[in-house]
């Protein structure tokens, strides 16, 4: 705006008299119009106020407030009101490309709107300054790395705990009972109580080879070294059955429901239905040496299979051979595990020839990636809280490892065993896994967050610190 500190009242112009009229007809028409008259050698100011704004700084606000901007914005303005209320045949002759013009003339006029050089850090706002401010520089607080403790917060003896890569001795329970297969006995410690439980002896002519909960209830079942199938209701200690159909060992077991999955080496898979009379309702052939990892996807539509042939095969319910092979990993494949937080996304380890661990979408029948670990997989499970998962290792650093996947970065590295961790599993609310070694130990580390606080640094367990013997 002009600075205006004068504004004349121009006297109407019937009453203007002629530069050609006589002085006393001058005289009488001042005297009739003098509110009207403006004197050439006197300064008049109106009754209104209108301030001088010479020294605002109208460039912050980006406000042009030249006369033919603010006319330019008047037209376009009205071109536009007019195409929007009346439809652009209504927009007063004027072209598309003129309007668009228009359009982007309008200058802005939220004068709250400060330009960039204006604008202040948040860092600015706080209380206390770092000396060490860097301009540019975002300050942000970065989110501290999750603490994961790298001591067991419980050591167990297992005392003929098998230093066997092709077992599977360790299970935990949904109602938080863990089940170990030591030489020819299985036990159970109530992680509740730390009650011992001896459930069962197969005698000096058997051995137990594996065990495997029932993702629900209190059924058990134990594989033995004769090739059979022990079913036990472990609330009552009772045997309810025992099912045949392998000629060797059996060393992994996976539930589905009522669906009961047998590996064995004697390279077959065994389908049983608990329900049955029968001891298996199928029977699937695929691989060429003993199978050592089994595991049923979340949804139970697939079953994943590794075996000592280094092949990674998958199952659906109703085939009796594999409707995938994967045969990229150079050692057995022992280490299985579904990922509970997308379908279809399977995790496999292989043994000491190959050290890997690889990612494949059983979907897309695809392989999405692989990591070289340095040591030999022995297991994987997923934590159900966060996306990360955990892995032990065998020859040669014998450690357990806490990866986020899918950037597969290692939150922690956990030492202790002096042997291959052969044997792992997973408590039932997802937080602490219990570990097994060939040297007869059972150690219990706290690695996920509980679901309602995943930021939570809380040790849980660290009182119960302490070593006791299984049985």
């Amino acid at each position: 705006m002009e600075d205006s500190t004068i504004i004349p009242f121009p006297s109407p112009s019937p009453s203007t008299p002629s530069p050609f009229t006589s002085s006393h007809s001058r005289h009488v028409s001042r005297l009739i119009n003098s509110n009207h008259y403006t004197s050439p050698s006197r300064t008049i100011y109106s009754d209104r106020f209108i301030p001088t704004r010479s020294a605002s700084n109208f460039a912050l606000f980006d406000i042009n407030s030249s006369p033919e901007t603010r006319e330019d914005a008047s037209t376009a303005y009205s071109a536009l009101l007019r195409t929007a209320l009346f439809g652009p045949d209504a927009a007063g002759g004027v072209s598309p490309d003129k309007r668009n013009s228009l359009a982007m003339s309008i200058p802005s006029r939220n004068i709250f709107r400060y330009k960039t050089e204006t604008r202040r850090s948040m860092h600015s706002l706080e209380p206390f300054m770092s000396d060490e401010t860097v301009p540019g520089v975002n300050y942000s607080p970065v989110k501290a790395p999750r603490k994961v403790s790298r001591s067991p917060y419980k050591v167990l003896d297992a005392p003929a705990l098998q230093d066997d890569f092709y077992l599977n001795l360790v299970d935990w329970s949904s109602h938080n009972v863990l089940a170990v297969g030591l030489g020819n006995c299985v036990y159970l410690w109530n992680a509740c109580s730390s009650k011992v439980t001896k459930l069962c002896d197969l005698g000096i002519d058997d051995c137990v080879c594996s065990v495997g909960w029932a993702q629900r209830g209190t059924h058990l079942a134990v594989g033995t070294s004769n090739g059979k199938v022990q079913i036990w209701d472990a609330s009552r200690c009772k045997k309810i059955r025992t099912m045949e159909g392998h000629r060797l060992r059996v060393g992994a077991l996976s539930w589905s429901s009522s669906l009961l999955s047998s590996g064995g080496r004697d390279k077959n898979i065994y389908q049983r239905d608990i329900r049955a009379q029968e001891d298996f309702v199928s029977k699937l052939s695929g691989h060429k040496s003993e199978v050592c990892g089994l595991k049923w996807s979340y949804d139970n539509r697939e079953l994943a299979s590794g075996g000592n042939d280094n092949r990674l095969f998958v199952w659906n319910q109703h085939s009796t051979q594999p409707v995938l092979k994967y045969c990229e990993h150079t050692a057995a494949v022992k280490a299985i595990a579904w990922s509970p937080h997308l379908h279809g996304l399977l995790a496999s380890g292989g043994g000491t020839a190959d050290r890997c661990i690889r990612f494949w979408n059983t979907t897309t029948n695809s392989h999405l990636s692989c990591m070289d670990t340095g040591s030999q997989v022995c297991n994987l499970v997923w934590s159900k809280n966060v996306n990360e998962l955990v892995s032990t290792h065998g020859y040669s650093q014998n450690q357990i490892i806490v990866w986020r996947y899918p950037t597969m970065t290692k939150l922690a590295t956990l030492t202790g065993h002096t042997y291959r961790v052969l044997y792992l599993a997973i408590s039932p609310d997802g937080q602490t896994i219990v570990t097994g070694a060939g040297d007869e130990t059972l150690r219990f580390w706290n690695v996920f967050p509980s679901p309602k606080s995943q930021n939570s640094d809380t040790e849980i367990g660290a009182s119960s610190l302490g070593r006791t013997t299984i049985r």
